[in-house]
């Protein structure tokens, strides 16, 4: 007969034995808000993994904009696809280093779930008409805390909600942080790195493909330090990744490295993300985002009629459209957008002769 207890504590002992004396292990979590009962087979930072993977809100990036808008194209980037490169980049990192690769994947898998449906556009329409501001890492963080599961949240322990919480970077910012904005373990710095490492290469793999962008553009020192090709400057970057940060109480990239990434990462602000033939659709997303939130906060009525949630909460109104608008898919948004901005045509027999 198999001790079903004994399969956990072996799994926490490996972690003693084979990780970093830099690692977080599972043992030492800091724990939960509230207090359950531990899994038998799992340690807690499987468990959140799990929690995160079954949510509502990571089935839902699928259909988010990472980059380009509702995208038709079948090879073009999600915000679900961007997740899981990062998970992938973030696990390559922590095994090389001997960190906690479970911690990695949790933080990985939950660090986007608040974005807003059209990428950063919606999220900068929501930061400017809502009077708190918005930002998606601590959206990630709420949809974690509070959002899911009715109200009650994920419970998730305190090691993954802060890297959920500490991994964005705004765009004017370089890539280093002060201490005290980094996260708290080195399994949420590597986070933090990998989503960079992602969405440079990702995103100009998809501007690429789009012919937003041509590859004799792209800034020709940076790509003769990362390499030409996206498989190659992927694996500069996470290479020198580990290299600078083995058996160091730090994740960080080289000086040179480093300096070719941000080169690369402001080419795709100017040109990609800013760019001329991004700027309409931009615009448009933002407006319409917008648009819902103050027809909203205008008509809280129909809130609760499509918010079922919002008929439980005790927040401020702005907060809870947030929450209802950040939740939508990009389909889902231009749907309530022509259910309530866009006329619909009379039914057939209105146009009978009589």
């Amino acid at each position: 007969m198999v001790d079903i207890q004994s399969i956990k504590c072996f799994l926490e002992e490996k972690e003693r034995e084979l990780l970093s004396p830099f690692a977080t292990l599972s043992t030492r979590t800091r724990g939960r808000a509230r207090e359950e009962r531990e899994c038998e087979l799992r340690t807690c930072f499987q468990r959140d993994r799990d929690r995160i993977l079954h949510s509502k809100a990571f089935r839902r990036l699928k259909h988010k904009s990472q980059v380009f808008l509702s995208p038709e194209g079948d090879h073009y980037r999600t915000r679900l696809t961007h997740t899981l490169e990062v998970s992938q980049i973030a696990r390559t990192i922590a095994r090389a280093l001997r960190l906690n690769e479970d911690l990695v994947e949790a933080i990985s898998l939950g660090h986007d779930l608040g974005h807003t449906p059209f990428g950063h556009a919606g999220e900068e329409a929501l930061n400017e008409v809502h009077p708190g501001g918005f930002k998606h890492n601590e959206q990630s963080l709420r949809v974690v805390d509070y959002l899911e599961r009715d109200g009650e949240g994920l419970n998730l322990t305190w090691e993954v909600r802060d890297g959920i919480v500490r991994h964005s970077k705004t765009h004017l910012a370089c890539l280093t942080a002060s201490p005290e904005d980094l996260p708290a373990t080195l399994e949420g710095q590597v986070v933090r790195w990998a989503d960079v490492i992602a969405y440079v290469n990702h995103d100009i793999d998809d501007a690429l493909r789009a012919r937003v962008i041509r590859f004799e553009e792209l800034p020709k020192k940076a790509i003769a330090v990362l390499g030409e090709t996206h498989r190659e400057r992927i694996n500069t970057m996470v290479r020198d990744v580990v290299i600078e940060s083995f058996e160091r109480p730090e994740i960080r990239m080289s000086e040179r490295v480093q300096e070719a990434t941000e080169t690369l990462r402001n080419f795709l602000f100017e040109r990609v993300y800013f760019g001329p033939e991004q700027w309409q659709e931009r615009e448009k997303a933002k407006r319409l985002v917008k648009h819902l939130y103050e027809f909203f906060t205008e008509h809280p009525e129909v809130l609760e009629t499509e918010y079922a949630f919002a008929q439980k909460r005790q927040e401020d109104l702005g907060t809870v459209i947030c929450d209802f608008i950040s939740g939508m898919t990009d389909r889902y948004a231009l749907y309530i957008y022509r259910k309530y901005f866009i006329p619909s045509s009379w039914p057939q027999e209105g146009w009978r002769i009589r």
